[in-house]
């Protein structure tokens, strides 16, 4: 189910295994992954993921043990399964706290979401100064335009006000997808 929900999400998922070229082509068809490496050993995991960022692919890695230390290293996400070693816990820049798989897709989604959030609240921000400021300024005064420094200030606490509650939203969204 994980699988096939990352690839809802548009996210290309490949295997690492040290299992034999049979039982991962077997896995990897049973679970709907689109690539596979067959009979890695543990030090080249990291080498495999330094491979696939080689042609310009941003990698998530998911790991529990200090073999998948150096790999979650590497990647430019490492995802470490809470129940994993301390080593490859320390190693990730995530760590889900359940040995779920689907939890990397809970990750993914908030991680989407929030980045949505921020770029809504930066674009909020970023164009209500490039307006209120020069009003402030009095920019517009020759033109009979003028910007009261109380308006002004009701405002910018009205947009903070906004920015608050767009990001406050994202906990809506959290709630649901948990």
């Amino acid at each position: 189910e994980a699988v096939r929900q990352l690839k809802h999400l548009g996210v290309r998922v490949a295997m690492l295994t040290g299992d034999s070229e049979d039982v991962a082509r077997w896995v990897a068809r049973e679970l709907g992954i689109d690539e596979y490496f067959a009979q890695v050993l543990p030090a080249e995991k990291a080498e495999v993921v330094k491979k696939l960022q080689g042609r310009g692919e941003s990698v998530a890695m998911v790991g529990d043990g200090i073999n998948d230390a150096p790999a979650l290293v590497t990647a430019d996400v490492g995802i470490a399964i809470g129940a994993g070693t301390d080593v490859a816990i320390e190693s990730a820049d995530i760590v889900l706290v359940r040995n779920d798989p689907r939890d990397v897709v809970t990750v993914l989604a908030l991680s989407r979401t929030s980045y949505r959030k921020m770029v809504q609240n930066l674009l909020w921000s970023t164009s209500y100064n490039a307006v209120a400021i020069p009003l402030a300024a009095g920019v517009l005064a020759p033109f009979g335009v003028v910007l009261a420094p109380a308006v002004g200030a009701l405002l910018m606490s009205a947009s903070t006000i906004i920015v608050a509650i767009n990001a406050l939203l994202l906990r809506r969204g959290t709630m649901s997808a948990a």
